[in-house]
């Protein structure tokens, strides 16, 4: 089976976190930042609730 492809921005990401293991916690701590927040599931529905649908031409002036 072959070998699945590693870029080299992959390759010298993995060598670099091998070499300074201080920064994965920086690194886990930079995704909780941006990316792992708690989910509001009732203000999910109301945005959800809010949307206004998008005309099918979007310059349409009719109403």
């Amino acid at each position: 089976m072959p070998k699945p492809y590693d870029s080299e921005f992959t390759i010298f990401m993995r060598d670099w976190l091998e070499s300074h293991p201080e920064q994965r916690e920086v690194q886990k701590t930079g995704r909780a930042l941006w990316w792992d927040r708690p989910q509001d599931a009732e203000a999910r529905r109301g945005y959800e609730a809010a949307r206004v649908p998008v005309k099918p031409y979007y310059y349409d002036i009719d109403r």
